[in-house]
């Protein structure tokens, strides 16, 4: 099994991501251990002194006025951990949980939190077993953490809630038995030090953002695509008009698509027609495009730092033998950006729906009515429009910000929060759409470029067509279309189109 180390070193949207999908490990540095201990020590020593600390020796939130007597300690962790366990909704995946994990192992190995060694390795050992909590997706505020979905993600490490292992639901104390795995106690601080942070929305989030920063290329293959077949200018991705209006992505995505398209035999052949302007689907692909790019590059900016953040409180200063109450907990930052993305990302599926129109209008394409042949007796390409609309229109519900609201919690005290997580999930949604939008899209641009038998297309819309074409072939007469919609999706997540494009024309950015 390949293993990431966690420590002190800056984890990548990558590192994360081999982890949540593709089965990494976790393995703690010998820096991290010894930091962690040095920590545990400096907590145990201040609750022997009889030390006030929030969360250690008194209550939480509203609560945190009543003094807790040592005897009770341990007791006040477990309590913690199943009175936070109120999370509702369907589980959240698999993928997602790992990520949350691996957050969780990244934060607590910077030794910022009262976490102990053997809690911090027992939720590698999870990650590392194949072993994943059930986590409810719904409650919450994203402030004061992700409290109610870290407490069900923690009941595992002590042996309850319950956990997916190879493919079953079981119990947690099931899944660490079957793994060899014995329950942990906690100890003063550790219940609070594994609720309390933003790991489910920074998790969520950098999925999206992986996801999406793919989806952001694929557009751009997709536009490049369409462009050609709706017989589109080139003219309008010059480099000086770009330079004159220096918005990094939009010189990048026009850069991108003049490259896709190069020696395009289809774009030569009617260069000297009456047309004087493309349609801003095609002409200000670059424009609005490139505008997702530059969101979805400031998000992916904001989700690394929180990925590498301590977000615990109280935080626990080894160097100094200090330990300082603050509010690294609250979400807002990654509320505003995954707010922001997610209008980025609904754009990209705006203007893709936008060319699939284009393409199956015959009044707009000059090709056959839905791209199929025997119009009437077949309705080829029809409803995938139908579904493409649906989900812009979908997405743009989703949009609604979740960070502009707030409710107050634990009795006034928490009297603002971020709603992150919200907004987190939302932004996975709405990826999730896009992605099927350009599917659809991909679906008529190959359909379309069928017709074109006797001139070239670009280096690069070739290099896609034709791996479209090695999956699914041409839509002869109807057939069930969410197949091909699925076998879509499959072919853009597998990275097979990007990578044939990438080898002809170079990285995309």
């Amino acid at each position: 099994m390949k293993h990431v180390s966690v420590g002190l070193k800056k984890m990548k949207l990558a590192h994360l991501v081999a982890i949540a999908r593709q089965g990494a490990g976790v393995r703690l540095t010998d820096t991290a251990r010894r930091l962690v201990r040095k920590s545990r020590s400096l907590v145990d020593q201040w609750v022997q002194q009889g030390k006030t600390i929030y969360g250690v020796t008194t209550g939480f939130g509203a609560l945190s006025d009543v003094a807790i007597s040592p005897a009770d300690t341990r007791q006040l962790q477990l309590n913690i951990l199943m009175s936070h366990a109120a999370g509702v909704g369907k589980p959240l995946s698999i993928e997602a949980v790992r990520a949350i994990m691996a957050l969780r192992v990244n934060d607590l190995a910077r030794a910022n939190s009262s976490a102990s060694l053997a809690t911090v390795e027992q939720l590698a050992a999870l990650i590392n077993n194949g072993i994943t909590p059930v986590v409810p997706e719904k409650g919450s505020v994203g402030a004061s953490g992700d409290l109610c979905p870290l407490a069900h993600l923690a009941l595992v490490l002590i042996g309850m809630g319950e956990a997916f292992l190879g493919g079953q639901r079981v119990s947690g104390a099931a899944a660490l038995e079957r793994c060899g795995l014995e329950p942990i106690q906690l100890d003063a601080g550790e219940g609070l030090a594994l609720v309390n942070g933003t790991q489910v929305m920074t998790g969520l989030g950098a999925l999206a953002v992986y996801d999406a920063r793919q989806l952001c290329k694929l557009s751009t293959i997709a536009a490049s695509m369409s462009l050609e077949v709706l017989m589109g200018s080139r003219t309008e991705f010059d480099p000086r008009i770009h330079a004159v209006r220096p918005h990094r992505g939009q010189a990048v995505i026009a850069e991108n698509m003049l490259r896709i398209t190069q020696n395009s035999e289809i774009v030569s052949s009617h260069k000297d027609c009456s047309r004087v302007q493309d349609a801003y689907s095609l002409r200000c692909a670059p424009q609005v495009q490139g505008a997702s790019h530059d969101a979805i590059a400031y998000t992916e900016g904001v989700i690394e730092t929180e990925m590498n953040s301590s977000t615990n409180n109280p935080l626990i200063f080894h160097d100094s033998e200090e330990f300082l109450l603050g509010g690294n907990f609250h979400g807002q930052p990654v509320a505003l950006a995954m707010d922001f993305m997610s209008m980025a990302v609904a754009e990209l599926a705006n203007i893709s729906e936008r060319r699939i129109e284009r393409l199956v209008n015959p009044k707009l394409s000059g090709m056959p009515a839905f791209l199929v042949r025997d119009g009437g007796l077949n309705s080829g390409l029809m409803i995938a429009q139908y579904v493409a609309a649906a989900l812009v229109s979908e997405n743009k519900v989703l949009c609604h910000p979740a960070s502009v609201d707030s409710i107050p919690t634990s009795a006034n005290k928490e009297d603002h929060v971020s709603m992150g997580t919200i907004a987190a999930r939302q932004c996975r949604e709405i990826v999730t759409n896009a992605e099927s939008v350009i599917a659809i899209e991909l679906l008529c641009v190959a359909q379309a470029m069928d017709l074109f038998t006797n001139l070239k297309s670009g280096e690069g819309t070739c290099a896609a067509y034709r791996s479209i074409r090695e999956e699914i072939p041409h839509l002869s007469e109807d057939r069930v279309l969410a197949h091909d919609i699925e076998a879509m999706q499959r072919l853009m997540r597998s990275g097979a189109i990007l990578r044939a494009v990438e080898e002809k024309v170079g990285r995309l950015h």
